[in-house]
């Protein structure tokens, strides 16, 4: 099936994870024009690259589909897509038929591992009702097997088997 990647985003630092009780740090995501992803390491630059072994988080994808339901619907105006904090935007599949999957998109070869579930902060970084919202539709955590660049543009995405 053809894919097309709408968005990339990297940061360096956590503003939410492992942040309960804290408050919210302020590190920024900034969009990239490509990625290169690592083997078994994760996207370089990325808060999560080299985070631990095997990490089921190595690079994160969310639903161009789902983004545009929460701006409509949710926060009833503008939103840009970095307040999901998910590594890509993607439009044209379903993500969590990827979980437990092998697949490729373009050059890499990927590892659906877990959906990317919201956390409570998404009330706070869209709007209330956002965390609720996202619940079954958080975006998609995944292992990169085979590594390589992307970017934004249309791409072949082919299920490949189960891990």
């Amino acid at each position: 099936m053809q894919v097309q990647i709408k968005h990339l985003f990297i940061s360096t630092g956590h503003n939410y994870y492992g942040r309960h009780g804290k408050g919210a740090m302020d590190y920024a995501i900034e969009e990239a024009e490509s990625i290169e992803c690592v083997a078994g390491s994760g996207i370089v630059g990325d808060r999560f690259f080299d985070y631990k072994p095997d990490y089921k988080g190595q690079i994160t994808l969310f639903d161009w589909a789902v983004y545009e339901r929460v701006r409509d619907e949710i926060v009833k105006g503008d939103l840009h897509p970095r307040a999901f904090r998910r590594n890509v935007v993607v439009e044209g599949v379903d993500l969590n038929t990827l979980i437990d999957k092998r697949f490729s998109l373009g050059d890499l070869e990927l590892t659906g591992s877990c959906e990317c579930a919201p956390c409570y902060w998404m009330d706070q970084a869209c709007a209330p009702g956002t965390h609720e919202f996202l619940k079954g539709q958080g975006g998609l955590r995944a292992r990169i097997v085979q590594g390589g660049e992307l970017a934004s543009g249309v791409y072949d995405l082919d299920v490949l088997g189960g891990v």
